[in-house]
């Protein structure tokens, strides 16, 4: 059974620093496309960083570039997403998806990933 935990939410203040991990089991990230989505109160889910099978390919949505940092650790079946510079806007419902054969046209939806982790809550303060 496949199961994705994310960890590593919580509040700080703009400018602050938050790292977000999510631990998987039940399958090997080799071959996967990782992503991290994000979901604020009232809006729809949107991506913020994807990985593509071998790590070598990043995407980044234009409202993080440059402040956010996604990396995995295939051996330790861990994705983290790195987030500096935190601004409120950022403030939101952290998800970590995950799934095969997704394509680099649809990562960046979430209907394209079947496994989900339970999110974890980041909050930015002004």
């Amino acid at each position: 059974q496949v199961h994705l935990v994310e960890s590593g939410g919580g509040s700080v203040q703009a400018g602050g620093s938050l790292t977000l991990s999510c631990a998987a089991s039940g399958l090997t990230f080799g071959g996967m496309y990782m992503a991290w989505f994000r979901q604020a109160p009232g809006k729809q889910r949107d991506w913020v960083a994807v990985v593509a099978p071998g790590g070598h390919i990043i995407y980044y949505a234009d409202s993080v570039k440059g402040r956010f940092t996604i990396s995995q650790d295939n051996a330790k079946n861990m994705l983290y997403l790195q987030m500096d510079l935190l601004k409120p806007e950022d403030t939101a419902m952290y998800y970590c998806a995950a799934d095969w054969f997704v394509g680099w046209v649809r990562c960046f939806t979430d209907r394209s990933y079947n496994y989900w982790g339970q999110g974890t809550q980041v909050t930015v303060s002004s």
